[in-house]
């Protein structure tokens, strides 16, 4: 195919054209394994409460590039060299950093796979992309794995201020209709400049920083941590985990042939090899729905009826508290369902328990947000504020929450 006919463009409701910036990149996209991305769902299971938030994966990766395509214009006009090789490698980095999610984007680390992070997934799909490539995404691995001198490139990719967070706040923002995530991307990108091998913002744009963190603070709220969200993953997890505990017991499910086998088999990182690789690239949204559609009927009581809460959206019920809900509370509420279903106390621990969440806007421990001042000096962005409550975003805020069935809802 002439390379012409590889400099393609897409129509984004968020941003309208993206081009496709080198014939490698549209290689890339054109692969089976970025092409699933496009079945993979960006904010999992959220689609329950914003009936909007149907994008996915592959519309968020292709926002990612468009916008590191913004900021590798600006960052040059204001003095910073960049060659051609580098620029390649920060669209194919960027492209492929979230490569490595799982079905409904986080439910498979905590289930079905045992913690294997969807970065180190990334990172082994970005190898064997660069093995089929002849080594073309060798420096976009360097910068992506932190082994590169310019830590500005990285912190494009992988930071409290980069691309990936700058299109997922605005994207998800459109989709869910959560209006209060809404950043300025355009805004963002055009204050940006790198002193010191460092990305900085330039002091006229803190506004839109802070408006950034706080949109950041409230989507964690309204969308990623909304209680009927949580509710969905949590029991999305549990489910996963009954298949897999059914199915090394011996017992046969509905499932396709890659989630059969994640479900036969205890995967840790150091167990992905390339065959294990390549079924986890065939694994997508489909294959559990279809797993949950077929599961809903088996005659495992568990299976059954976590199955039937995602399908018809009849969530376990879930309170979410400034306090800590104590041991007392999940264990008279486990006693209670257990009299009720005649169940055992093993079964009833999947429909009642507790945990926590917890959201942080700004991380002071972590890489900073750094303002350039007129003065040609640094400042870390929440003391180069004169908004007081832009401290108040870098504390952590945890809540608690426990969930049960809505029959043992007291009225």
């Amino acid at each position: 195919m002439s390379q012409f006919n590889k400099l393609k463009i897409f129509n984004d409701p968020i941003y309208g054209f993206i081009t496709i910036p080198d014939t490698i990149i549209y290689d890339l996209i054109q692969h089976p394994y970025f092409q699933r991305l496009r079945r993979i769902s960006q904010m999992g299971l959220s689609y329950l409460v914003y009936p909007g938030a149907h994008h996915t994966r592959f519309h968020h990766a292709m926002g990612c590039m468009h916008i590191m395509q913004k900021a590798i214009e600006v960052i040059r006009y204001k003095g910073t060299s960049i060659s051609k090789e580098e620029e390649k490698a920060l669209y194919v980095a960027i492209l492929l950093h979230d490569i490595g999610h799982g079905p409904f984007s986080h439910a498979m680390e905590h289930s079905i796979v045992e913690d294997v992070s969807h970065e180190a997934i990334s990172l082994l799909f970005m190898n064997k992309l660069n093995a089929e490539f002849n080594g073309e995404l060798t420096l976009a691995i360097e910068i992506f794995k932190e082994k590169y001198h310019r830590k500005f490139m990285l912190q494009l990719i992988s930071s409290q201020l980069d691309m990936d967070r700058m299109d997922y706040l605005k994207r998800d923002s459109f989709y869910t209709g959560v209006a209060e995530g809404n950043v300025n991307s355009d805004r963002l990108i055009q204050m940006m400049s790198v002193k010191d091998d460092t990305l900085v913002i330039e002091e006229k744009g803190i506004y839109s920083v802070e408006k950034f963190l706080m949109a950041r603070r409230l989507m964690y709220w309204q969308a990623y941590l909304h209680k009927t969200s949580l509710a969905a993953e949590l029991i999305l997890t549990k489910t996963l985990k009954r298949a897999k505990e059914l199915t090394q017991k011996g017992i046969l499910l509905n499932a396709s042939a890659p989630l059969s086998y994640f479900l036969h088999h205890k995967i840790a990182q150091e167990d992905f090899d390339d065959k294990t690789l390549d079924l986890f690239s065939q694994l997508d949204d489909s294959d559990i729905i279809s797993a949950l559609k077929a599961w809903q009927h088996h005659d495992d009581y568990v299976l059954s009826a976590l199955s039937k809460m995602i399908i018809n959206r009849d969530l376990l019920k879930i309170k979410v508290s400034e306090e800590k809900y104590s041991k007392e509370d999940v264990d008279q509420k486990i006693s209670e369902f257990v009299a009720l279903e005649g169940i055992s106390v093993a079964e009833a621990q999947y429909f009642v328990f507790r945990g926590k969440i917890k959201n942080q806007a700004y991380n002071k421990e972590a890489e900073p947000i750094t303002i350039l001042k007129k003065d040609k000096t640094t400042e870390d962005v929440v003391s180069a504020s004169d908004q007081l409550n832009l401290k108040a975003l870098t504390k952590a805020v945890t809540k608690y929450y426990i969930c049960f069935p809505k029959v043992l809802a007291k009225n």
